[in-house]
């Protein structure tokens, strides 16, 4: 029996753990203008953030159709996998799972289950990697699944965004609510567990990375930690710094920079943590 994984390019994973893993990731859309791009194949990050403030207006994003999951799977079928696992950011943030589920229900070549992380960017990325790590030493179907349900509540997801304008432009806070926060020159600080999200607000840059360090610590001990950016290098640099003596020893602590479909909310200058707290 070969389970292989699929996921979405929300995920954040390295390029080098998807290509070592061949787990299939299906991209999703970004619309900049009158113009469409596949997330993660033809809009490079670095070009996205540059440009990112002066869009307007503001780039949108969308989730491709069920004809493209059910292409994913037939292709995975086609390579030898006998079952997929297809796991995507939380719902409650997009409609991926939704459409992944109507694909899984379309697809004869092979059995699809679909798993929601309740998780976004590297939240989804290590539950993708346990679950291709499983399958390569031969669990089956229902001991993955276990696995993932068991992991994903002990994963906690914390990020300190530099603006409250991308939000704004999504329609995520009020206008009165971003004049307010401008004027007091407020940091949001978003939380993800279990498939909810929080904002919560500080005041400077500095008092948000300090708030980013705490909520770690009051994890630990961790079973892993990954650091995540939008275009905030130097920014990141510290934040794992700070928090390098949380990292379980002999374990790699991941980086990555955020996905555009998850930057155009964001915003640049955000950083992050993902923290899978140890069992027990």
């Amino acid at each position: 029996m070969t389970i292989r994984i699929a996921t979405d390019s929300t995920c954040d994973l390295p390029g080098e753990i998807i290509a070592r893993h061949r787990i299939a990731v299906v991209p999703l859309y970004i619309q900049v203008g009158d113009k469409s791009y596949t997330d993660g194949i033809d809009l490079s990050r670095r070009a996205f953030y540059e440009q990112l403030p002066q869009y307007n207006p503001p780039p949108t994003t969308a989730v491709p159709g069920p004809d493209v999951f059910r292409q994913a799977y037939e292709r995975l079928a086609a390579d030898g996998a006998n079952e997929v696992i297809s796991i995507h950011i939380a719902s409650r943030l997009s409609t991926m799972v939704n459409v992944a589920q109507a694909a899984a229900q379309a697809t004869d070549a092979l059995p699809v289950t679909v798993f929601d992380s309740g998780q976004i960017t590297l939240g989804t990325g290590l539950l993708v990697l346990a679950a291709a790590e499983a399958a390569a030493a031969g669990r089956s179907l229902q001991e993955i699944l276990a696995l993932l349900a068991e992991k994903a509540a002990r994963i906690y997801s914390f990020a300190a965004l530099d603006t409250l304008e991308f939000l704004r432009r999504g329609g995520r806070v009020s206008t009165l609510r971003f004049g307010l926060g401008t004027l007091l020159k407020i940091k949001p600080l978003l939380t993800m567990h279990d498939g909810e999200m929080s904002m919560h607000a500080v005041r400077t840059r500095k008092r948000a990375l300090e708030q980013l360090v705490h909520l770690a610590n009051e994890l630990a001990p961790l079973e892993q930690l990954a650091v995540v950016h939008a275009r905030a290098v130097q920014r990141l640099k510290t934040l794992r710094q700070q928090v390098q003596h949380l990292a379980p020893p002999g374990r790699a602590v991941l980086s990555a920079e955020v996905t555009p479909v998850i930057g155009t909310h964001v915003g640049p200058g955000a950083v992050g943590l993902v923290c899978v707290k140890a069992p027990g």
